[in-house]
């Protein structure tokens, strides 16, 4: 059976029992009724793919009807059904957003042809819509980049909880890209499609984030002028975000761990129960385990939250991707800000500096540093960060393979003037004579316990001493 949902009005009991039953056997979902308030109601109270509307009914006049459902459906595709068409009439309904019209008498076949090129438009349509947020979605993920083992291990805790409904607790320094993590667990879950509602703790005064959170009634206080849904009830289906998890008040702790738990609450000044279902992420940079200590952050609430821990590196952590984002950033702002390229010197200068605001900070760091940059190329003077020193360039907590990855960008972004290089021997000798000097040292000249430890024959070594001109007597 089809999940596409069809809205009959027609005031004429045979022609609707007809289309109701004839919708029906091709597998629609239907709802019928006899007249414009009616048809109104329904399209009020649930979503519907497309509607056919009759265009004299008792009431509301048809092409009146049909602006108002309209602005209250935008999406659905709407059909005019009339006996009295004049070629006025199809015209003024197609002009105010319907899709098509059908002039009585007409053919059931007729009206499920019709039907099914509408919706076959409303689906395409979508798609394209579906494929613009996923471009934009392509970009927010991007701030996900990067090589460094602790954010690979990032990547394969998103897919291993993605799919499933546990709570999940992001920890990390501010713009380590928290809020990304949590709308990619939401994008890859069951749930994409539905809502994806974020609230932040910090940014809201105490006295507002009740409201804001479970929504209020008329008249509840002062400035209660109009009934206000909260952003639980908003997120119905699909997943709540609660940033800066750890500034909430306790008092409002407490009401949040009720609603969790019974997963129920009232909007403020109501007595209504509203259901909730939705997927709880929550993120915070505070520590939660000293702030329950102190009694600041309630320890029901905080296992209800971390079924699931999630720890972002801090940039100056994973200097090693720090490339990688600046690529990623110019790429993203290249159609609005034209194309740019970062400067040897002025890449050193992104790689050596200490990040406090983390990736958020880079991008804006970027975003800056391309409109200042007119010639097309990112200079030192673009950056409004300081000069580093080569160490920390680095970085004094930097792996192996990240040392050696920085000083190999240097030697290839020096060569990007040539039209060829012979680069890969250059390399491979680069790291290879240190290495031989290393193992000749540690092995106090002994080249037959060099040579194992190198994994090569006594011959090979010797070979490549003498290439290296090292001498094994001498280190």
């Amino acid at each position: 059976m089809s999940d596409e949902r069809i809205l009959i009005a027609d005031d004429e009991d045979g022609l609707r029992w007809v289309l109701e039953k004839g919708f029906r056997g091709a597998g629609y979902q239907v709802t019928a009724v006899k007249d414009g308030a009616a048809a109104l109601r329904e399209a009020e109270a649930q979503p519907f793919d497309m509607i056919l509307l009759d265009i004299r009914m008792p009431g509301i006049d048809g092409l009146t009807l049909l602006k108002q459902v309209r602005e209250r459906r935008p999406d659905a595709q709407v059909v005019t059904m009339t006996a009295h068409g004049t070629m006025e009439t199809a015209v003024q309904a197609m002009q105010d957003g319907a899709y098509d019209y059908l002039a009585k008498p007409f053919d059931l076949d007729e009206a499920l042809l019709l039907a099914e090129r509408a919706l076959s438009a409303r689906r395409l349509t979508q798609e394209v819509a579906s494929l613009k947020a996923g471009l934009k979605e392509v970009w927010e993920f991007g701030a996900l980049v990067g090589r460094h083992p602790t954010m690979q291990e990032v990547y394969k805790t998103i897919g291993r909880v993605a799919a499933s409904d546990v709570s999940v607790l992001l920890r990390g320094e501010s713009g380590t890209g928290k809020e990304v993590v949590a709308r990619a667990l939401h994008h890859y879950s069951r749930r994409a499609g539905r809502p994806f509602i974020g609230i932040s703790a910090a940014a809201i005064p105490a006295t507002l984030l009740e409201s804001e959170l479970f929504g209020h009634e008329k008249g509840a206080f002062t400035d209660a002028k109009e009934r206000r849904l909260g952003k639980l009830e908003l997120a119905h289906g699909g997943s709540v975000f609660f940033d800066e998890i750890g500034d909430m008040p306790p008092e409002l702790q407490v009401k949040l761990l009720r609603a969790l738990q019974e997963r129920t609450f009232e909007r403020v000044g109501g007595h209504e129960l509203i259901r909730m279902e939705v997927r709880v992420l929550a993120a915070t940079h505070r520590d939660l385990e000293a702030m329950m200590k102190e009694g600041r952050f309630r320890e029901d609430l905080f296992y209800r939250l971390n079924v699931v821990t999630l720890s972002l590196p801090a940039l100056r952590d994973r200097r090693g991707d720090i490339p990688l984002l600046a690529d990623h950033f110019l790429a993203k702002y290249a159609a609005a800000l034209g194309e740019r390229i970062i400067a040897p010197e002025a890449m050193d200068r992104l790689v050596g500096y200490d990040w406090p605001g983390n990736v958020r900070e880079l991008e804006n760091v970027i975003q800056r540093a391309m409109v200042m940059a007119t010639s097309g190329a990112i200079l030192p003077e673009h950056l409004p960060i300081g000069p580093v020193s080569a160490a920390a360039a680095v970085g004094t907590d930097a792996s192996l393979e990240e040392i050696i990855e920085t000083k190999m960008q240097e030697c290839v972004r020096g060569l990007r003037g040539h039209a060829s290089a012979n680069l890969h021997n250059l390399m491979v000798g680069l790291v290879e004579k240190p290495l031989l000097r290393a193992v000749m040292r540690e092995t106090k000249g002994n080249q037959v316990r060099a040579a194992q430890l190198l994994g090569i024959n006594r011959n090979t070594l010797r070979k490549k001493l003498k290439e290296h001109g090292i001498d094994p007597d001498a280190v």
